[in-house]
């Protein structure tokens, strides 16, 4: 499969025959084009448009983020797969509103299960988090009766809240939530929180460009004029088994810690060496396969994605029911 390219460094981005060169002070690094799913940059890059032109004749997504590692947009290449019909059946269960109802509601089932999953992994370890998980599953219930989007939502919202706040009886003293803040994260949880969102989201929006999904159109999210919903809505699903597992993992082995943050005035990022970190055990995590029980083959977490972003085009077509991923270890 191909691999991401994480660019932390600033310089020139070009493009010699088949091969990409990042340049900078140091010299030129060498990014073989056949090997390349998507770049990610986070430092300062100088691009041209004959740059832009050969990535998207080779179909590499280019994701970009600002001086504190936040997402701030996508160089998205001309779609390669598309499908008319497959748009036209986008947007008329969109603007269904059973049939928009019935994707958001599976999407919200599938998340709270791995939410519950991981929960489950914790309290055999014996922390206290058993009222979180009963106060999700008793919000779970209310997902077949919602009656519309803004009230999935809101039952949504408190799943959330009652996850968030077993973070603490989760990680390790110094990482205390006491509320999830988002714009701009305000401690170090949060900081870790928001960065492994936005990467999960430019994840999945790579792997939907791969099919023939429009992913401006979105049945959980309300479509946005400058966001690609549908990534937001798949993110959902996956956001317990990839961000959250990872920033478990980071935190409570002491990967990290009060010396890779930098903060400012109520405002906390991860510093180059943090960043370099959290890089490294999210691109392992993606290329880490398991056996699929359905497929009897190993996948990779991110091969999980592109099969979700399947599963719902069957779904669209009417040839299978869409049933959001669950983690079954």
């Amino acid at each position: 499969m191909k691999r991401n390219y994480y660019l932390l460094r600033s310089g020139r981005l070009r493009r010699r025959e088949n091969t990409l060169y990042l340049e900078t002070g140091q010299g030129k690094t060498p990014i073989p084009v056949t090997n390349v799913g998507a770049i990610y940059a986070f430092g300062e890059l100088d691009v041209n448009s004959k740059l832009l032109v050969f990535l998207s004749q080779n179909r590499i997504p280019m994701h970009v983020f600002n001086y504190y590692g936040y997402y701030s947009g996508t160089f998205y290449p001309r779609e390669y797969l598309p499908s008319g019909y497959l748009l036209v059946k986008q947007v008329e269960h969109y603007l269904d509103g059973e049939k928009r109802l019935e994707i958001a509601k599976e999407v919200i089932r599938g998340a709270s299960h791995n939410i519950l999953k991981n929960l489950a992994h914790y309290r055999k370890r014996g922390k206290d988090v058993g009222g979180a998980m009963e106060a999700i599953e008793g919000e779970r219930r209310a997902i077949d009766g919602a009656g519309d989007v803004q009230e999935l939502m809101g039952i949504e919202g408190r799943i959330r809240d009652h996850y968030y706040r077993s973070f603490n009886e989760i990680l390790r003293e110094g990482f205390e939530l006491e509320r999830r803040v988002k714009r701009p994260p305000d401690n170090m949880i949060n900081c870790l929180i928001s960065f492994g969102n936005s990467l999960l989201y430019t994840t999945v929006l790579t792997e939907i460009y791969h099919t023939q999904l429009n992913p401006t159109i979105s049945y959980l999210h309300e479509p946005g004029e400058r966001r690609f919903s549908l990534s937001l809505d798949l993110s959902e699903i996956f956001k317990p088994i990839l961000v959250d597992r990872v920033i478990f993992k980071l935190v409570n082995n002491r990967m990290l810690g009060g010396e890779h943050f930098l903060e400012e005035l109520n405002f906390c990022y991860l510093n180059d060496r943090g960043r370099r970190i959290f890089l490294t055990e999210w691109d392992e995590k993606l290329r880490t396969t398991i056996k699929h029980p359905s497929l009897k083959r190993k996948v990779s977490y991110q091969r999980l994605i592109r099969l979700e972003c399947y599963k719902l085009v069957k779904h669209l077509l009417g040839d299978k029911p869409f049933e959001a991923f669950r983690a079954w270890w």
